[in-house]
């Protein structure tokens, strides 16, 4: 799927309006259940939990995770139990229906005012399955090339994926195993060695198969300019921070905390097409306080809440009027990572379904093990 989020920042100023966020538990009921969240790590912070008590009387936990296969493994083991509120991409909410492990939305219950229209449009592919909603928009953000500004030789108005792999650049690049795989692939896509279009492939194993063959040879041959694999956003960091890193393949969220940070670093999306992904909020089909869930995602669902995630991550939130509230370093960022041009050509994630995810790590391990 291929939608321009420039909707998503359009209209977010226009409707800086705060919008009423109806709270329907009773305080003393709410007070004695506690909300379980599972998201990813530094996406629920103190600040978050503070205000969303304040606002509804509601006690919540947060746990993190790291990964969508952690995630997606820690509820195949629980059968659905243990928390409440997860927050998968969308994505991959098919494959959680595929095992039984979430439940549809009651989408009576939801402030979608709150929401942006375009990422209630733009998560209907894999939110909503047979007519249900079993997602309520969250936040999205892109993966595309983080760089050392002083030290990686790359064109600012002109990036690509192979600017990764160029000579000067040897011992100082960064990726995550399998998405890498795919911005090789994109790569060879525009120089026609693909032998099928590599976004088509999502729906044919086989196809996959033969895209991901000639994909595997390119990246084992440059694998030895890798100075470390990230999985997670520690990593991404750390390879810049401490591990020799100068350029990589990162998500956005890496380049905003370096940033912020003072480093010489820079992102910027490539001309094949930034990676870009949604997520969301989902309940698991053994949640055990479904009423505080509502509760939470109508308390997201208001400006202030939107702008304590954006500051949190450095990702962009889908409440309405967010965008106002967020510090000028916040807004500088955006505007200085994409253009128009750029939004408009985000490549998004496709339906992940079991068997390419089984596919994906097969051939990430190859990678990684060659």
């Amino acid at each position: 799927m291929k939608v321009s989020r420039r909707q998503f920042v359009k209209g977010s100023l226009a409707a800086g309006i705060a919008a009423t966020s109806p709270f329907y538990l009773n305080r003393a009921l709410a007070a004695s259940k506690e909300l379980r969240i599972y998201a990813w790590a530094g996406y629920i912070t103190d600040e978050m939990l503070k205000d969303f008590k304040a606002k509804t009387g509601i006690n919540a936990t947060f746990t993190p995770y790291g990964t969508n296969d952690e995630l997606m493994n820690s509820l195949r083991a629980t059968d659905g139990t243990g928390f409440d509120i997860i927050m998968p991409t969308v994505d991959r909410v098919p494959g959680y229906l595929d095992f039984n492990l979430i439940q549809p939305l009651d989408t009576t219950r939801i402030n979608w005012n709150g929401c942006l229209d375009s990422a209630m449009s733009g998560s209907e592919v894999g939110g909503v399955i047979d007519g249900k909603r079993y997602f309520a928009p969250s936040d999205w953000g892109t993966e595309a090339i983080c760089y050392n500004t002083e030290e990686a030789r790359v064109d600012p108005k002109n990036l690509s994926y192979g600017d990764l792999w160029k000579p000067e650049h040897n011992g100082g690049v960064t990726v995550r195993g399998h998405s890498a795989l795919v911005g090789i692939g994109l790569w060879l896509e525009q120089q026609g060695k693909l032998p099928f279009p590599l976004l088509d492939s999502y729906k044919n194993e086989k196809a996959m198969r033969a895209n991901f063959d000639v994909i595997l040879k390119a990246a084992v041959e440059h694998k030895g300019m890798i100075a470390q694999f990230w999985s997670t956003e520690n990593e991404a960091q750390g390879a810049f921070r401490t591990n020799g890193a100068i350029i990589g393949q990162t998500w956005d969220s890496t380049a905003f905390k370096l940033q912020s940070e003072g480093e010489p670093i820079a992102y910027g999306a490539p001309k094949e097409g930034a990676l870009a992904w949604m997520e969301g909020f989902v309940i698991p089909k053994n949640a055990n306080n479904v009423d505080a869930v509502y509760e939470f995602i109508n308390w997201y669902y208001t400006p202030e809440a939107g702008a304590m995630f954006v500051k949190s991550t450095g990702y962009n939130s889908t409440s309405k009027g967010a965008e106002a509230l967020l510090p000028e370093s916040t807004k500088k960022f955006f505007s200085s990572s994409y253009s128009e041009k750029d939004l408009a050509n985000l490549w998004w994630w496709p339906i992940q379904e079991p068997w390419y995810v089984a596919l994906r790590n097969e051939y990430q391990d190859r990678f990684l093990s060659a």
